[in-house]
């Protein structure tokens, strides 16, 4: 008689425990992955000349432009994705890389840094390789002093919404190694365009 009760009673307690159980904390949500961001020159091209002195150590910046991406919004100097040319004035060698924030298939750029094959080089373009260290004043010191500038303040105001393209370049125009800040998709199409001293930041001069 004892058995059956205690045999009765087994269940009972189970489900007793089962109740007092605490609660399992609910699972919490996964934070959302955080949106890439634009960055400016130098932060992009330190990162490609890491790779271009690998392939050459003598490796000096021809050119460097901004490239717009679709995924990332351009502001204020700063972009989604970089191209430099680097030459190799030993090897007669010239390479182009590109640095994205991220994967863009309609630009055909892969993710981070990426090296093009290299190509032959020689002397004697309107262009001319210079040391990174000559690269001083950033994409971002460039638009400040251009929208600082009367012309470009002008201009701006006029042009909110138009896409602005940002290239560096050392020419016979300038002693140093100079920005331009371009309104508009490319040199050819754009009416308005300043210059700035890629090594001290001061505002050079606008042009159409």
């Amino acid at each position: 008689m004892k058995l059956r009760k205690i045999t009765a009673l087994v269940p009972m307690m189970l489900l007793l425990g089962a109740c007092s159980e605490a609660p399992k904390p609910a699972e919490q949500a996964k934070p959302a992955a955080k949106s890439a961001e634009p960055v400016s020159a130098l932060s992009a091209v330190y990162k490609m000349f890491t790779q271009a002195r690998s392939w050459a150590p003598d490796a000096k910046i021809l050119r460097v432009a901004s490239i717009s991406l679709k995924e990332v919004k351009s502001q204020a100097g700063k972009s989604g994705a970089w191209e430099a040319t680097f030459v190799s004035e030993a090897g007669g060698r010239a390479r182009r890389y590109t640095y994205s924030v991220v994967e863009s298939a309609p630009s055909n750029l892969p993710e981070g840094v990426f090296g093009n094959s290299p190509e032959s080089w020689t002397a004697g373009g309107q262009a001319k390789p210079f040391l990174i260290q000559a690269l001083k004043s950033d994409s971002t010191a460039a638009y400040e002093a251009a929208i600082k500038d009367k012309k470009g303040a002008e201009y701006l105001a006029k042009h909110p919404d138009m896409s602005i393209l940002f290239l560096l370049e050392q020419t016979s125009r300038f002693p140093d190694p100079a920005w331009r800040v371009v309104w508009g998709d490319s040199v050819s199409t754009s009416g308005f365009s300043v210059f700035t001293d890629a090594m001290t930041g001061d505002f050079l001069q606008t042009t159409k």
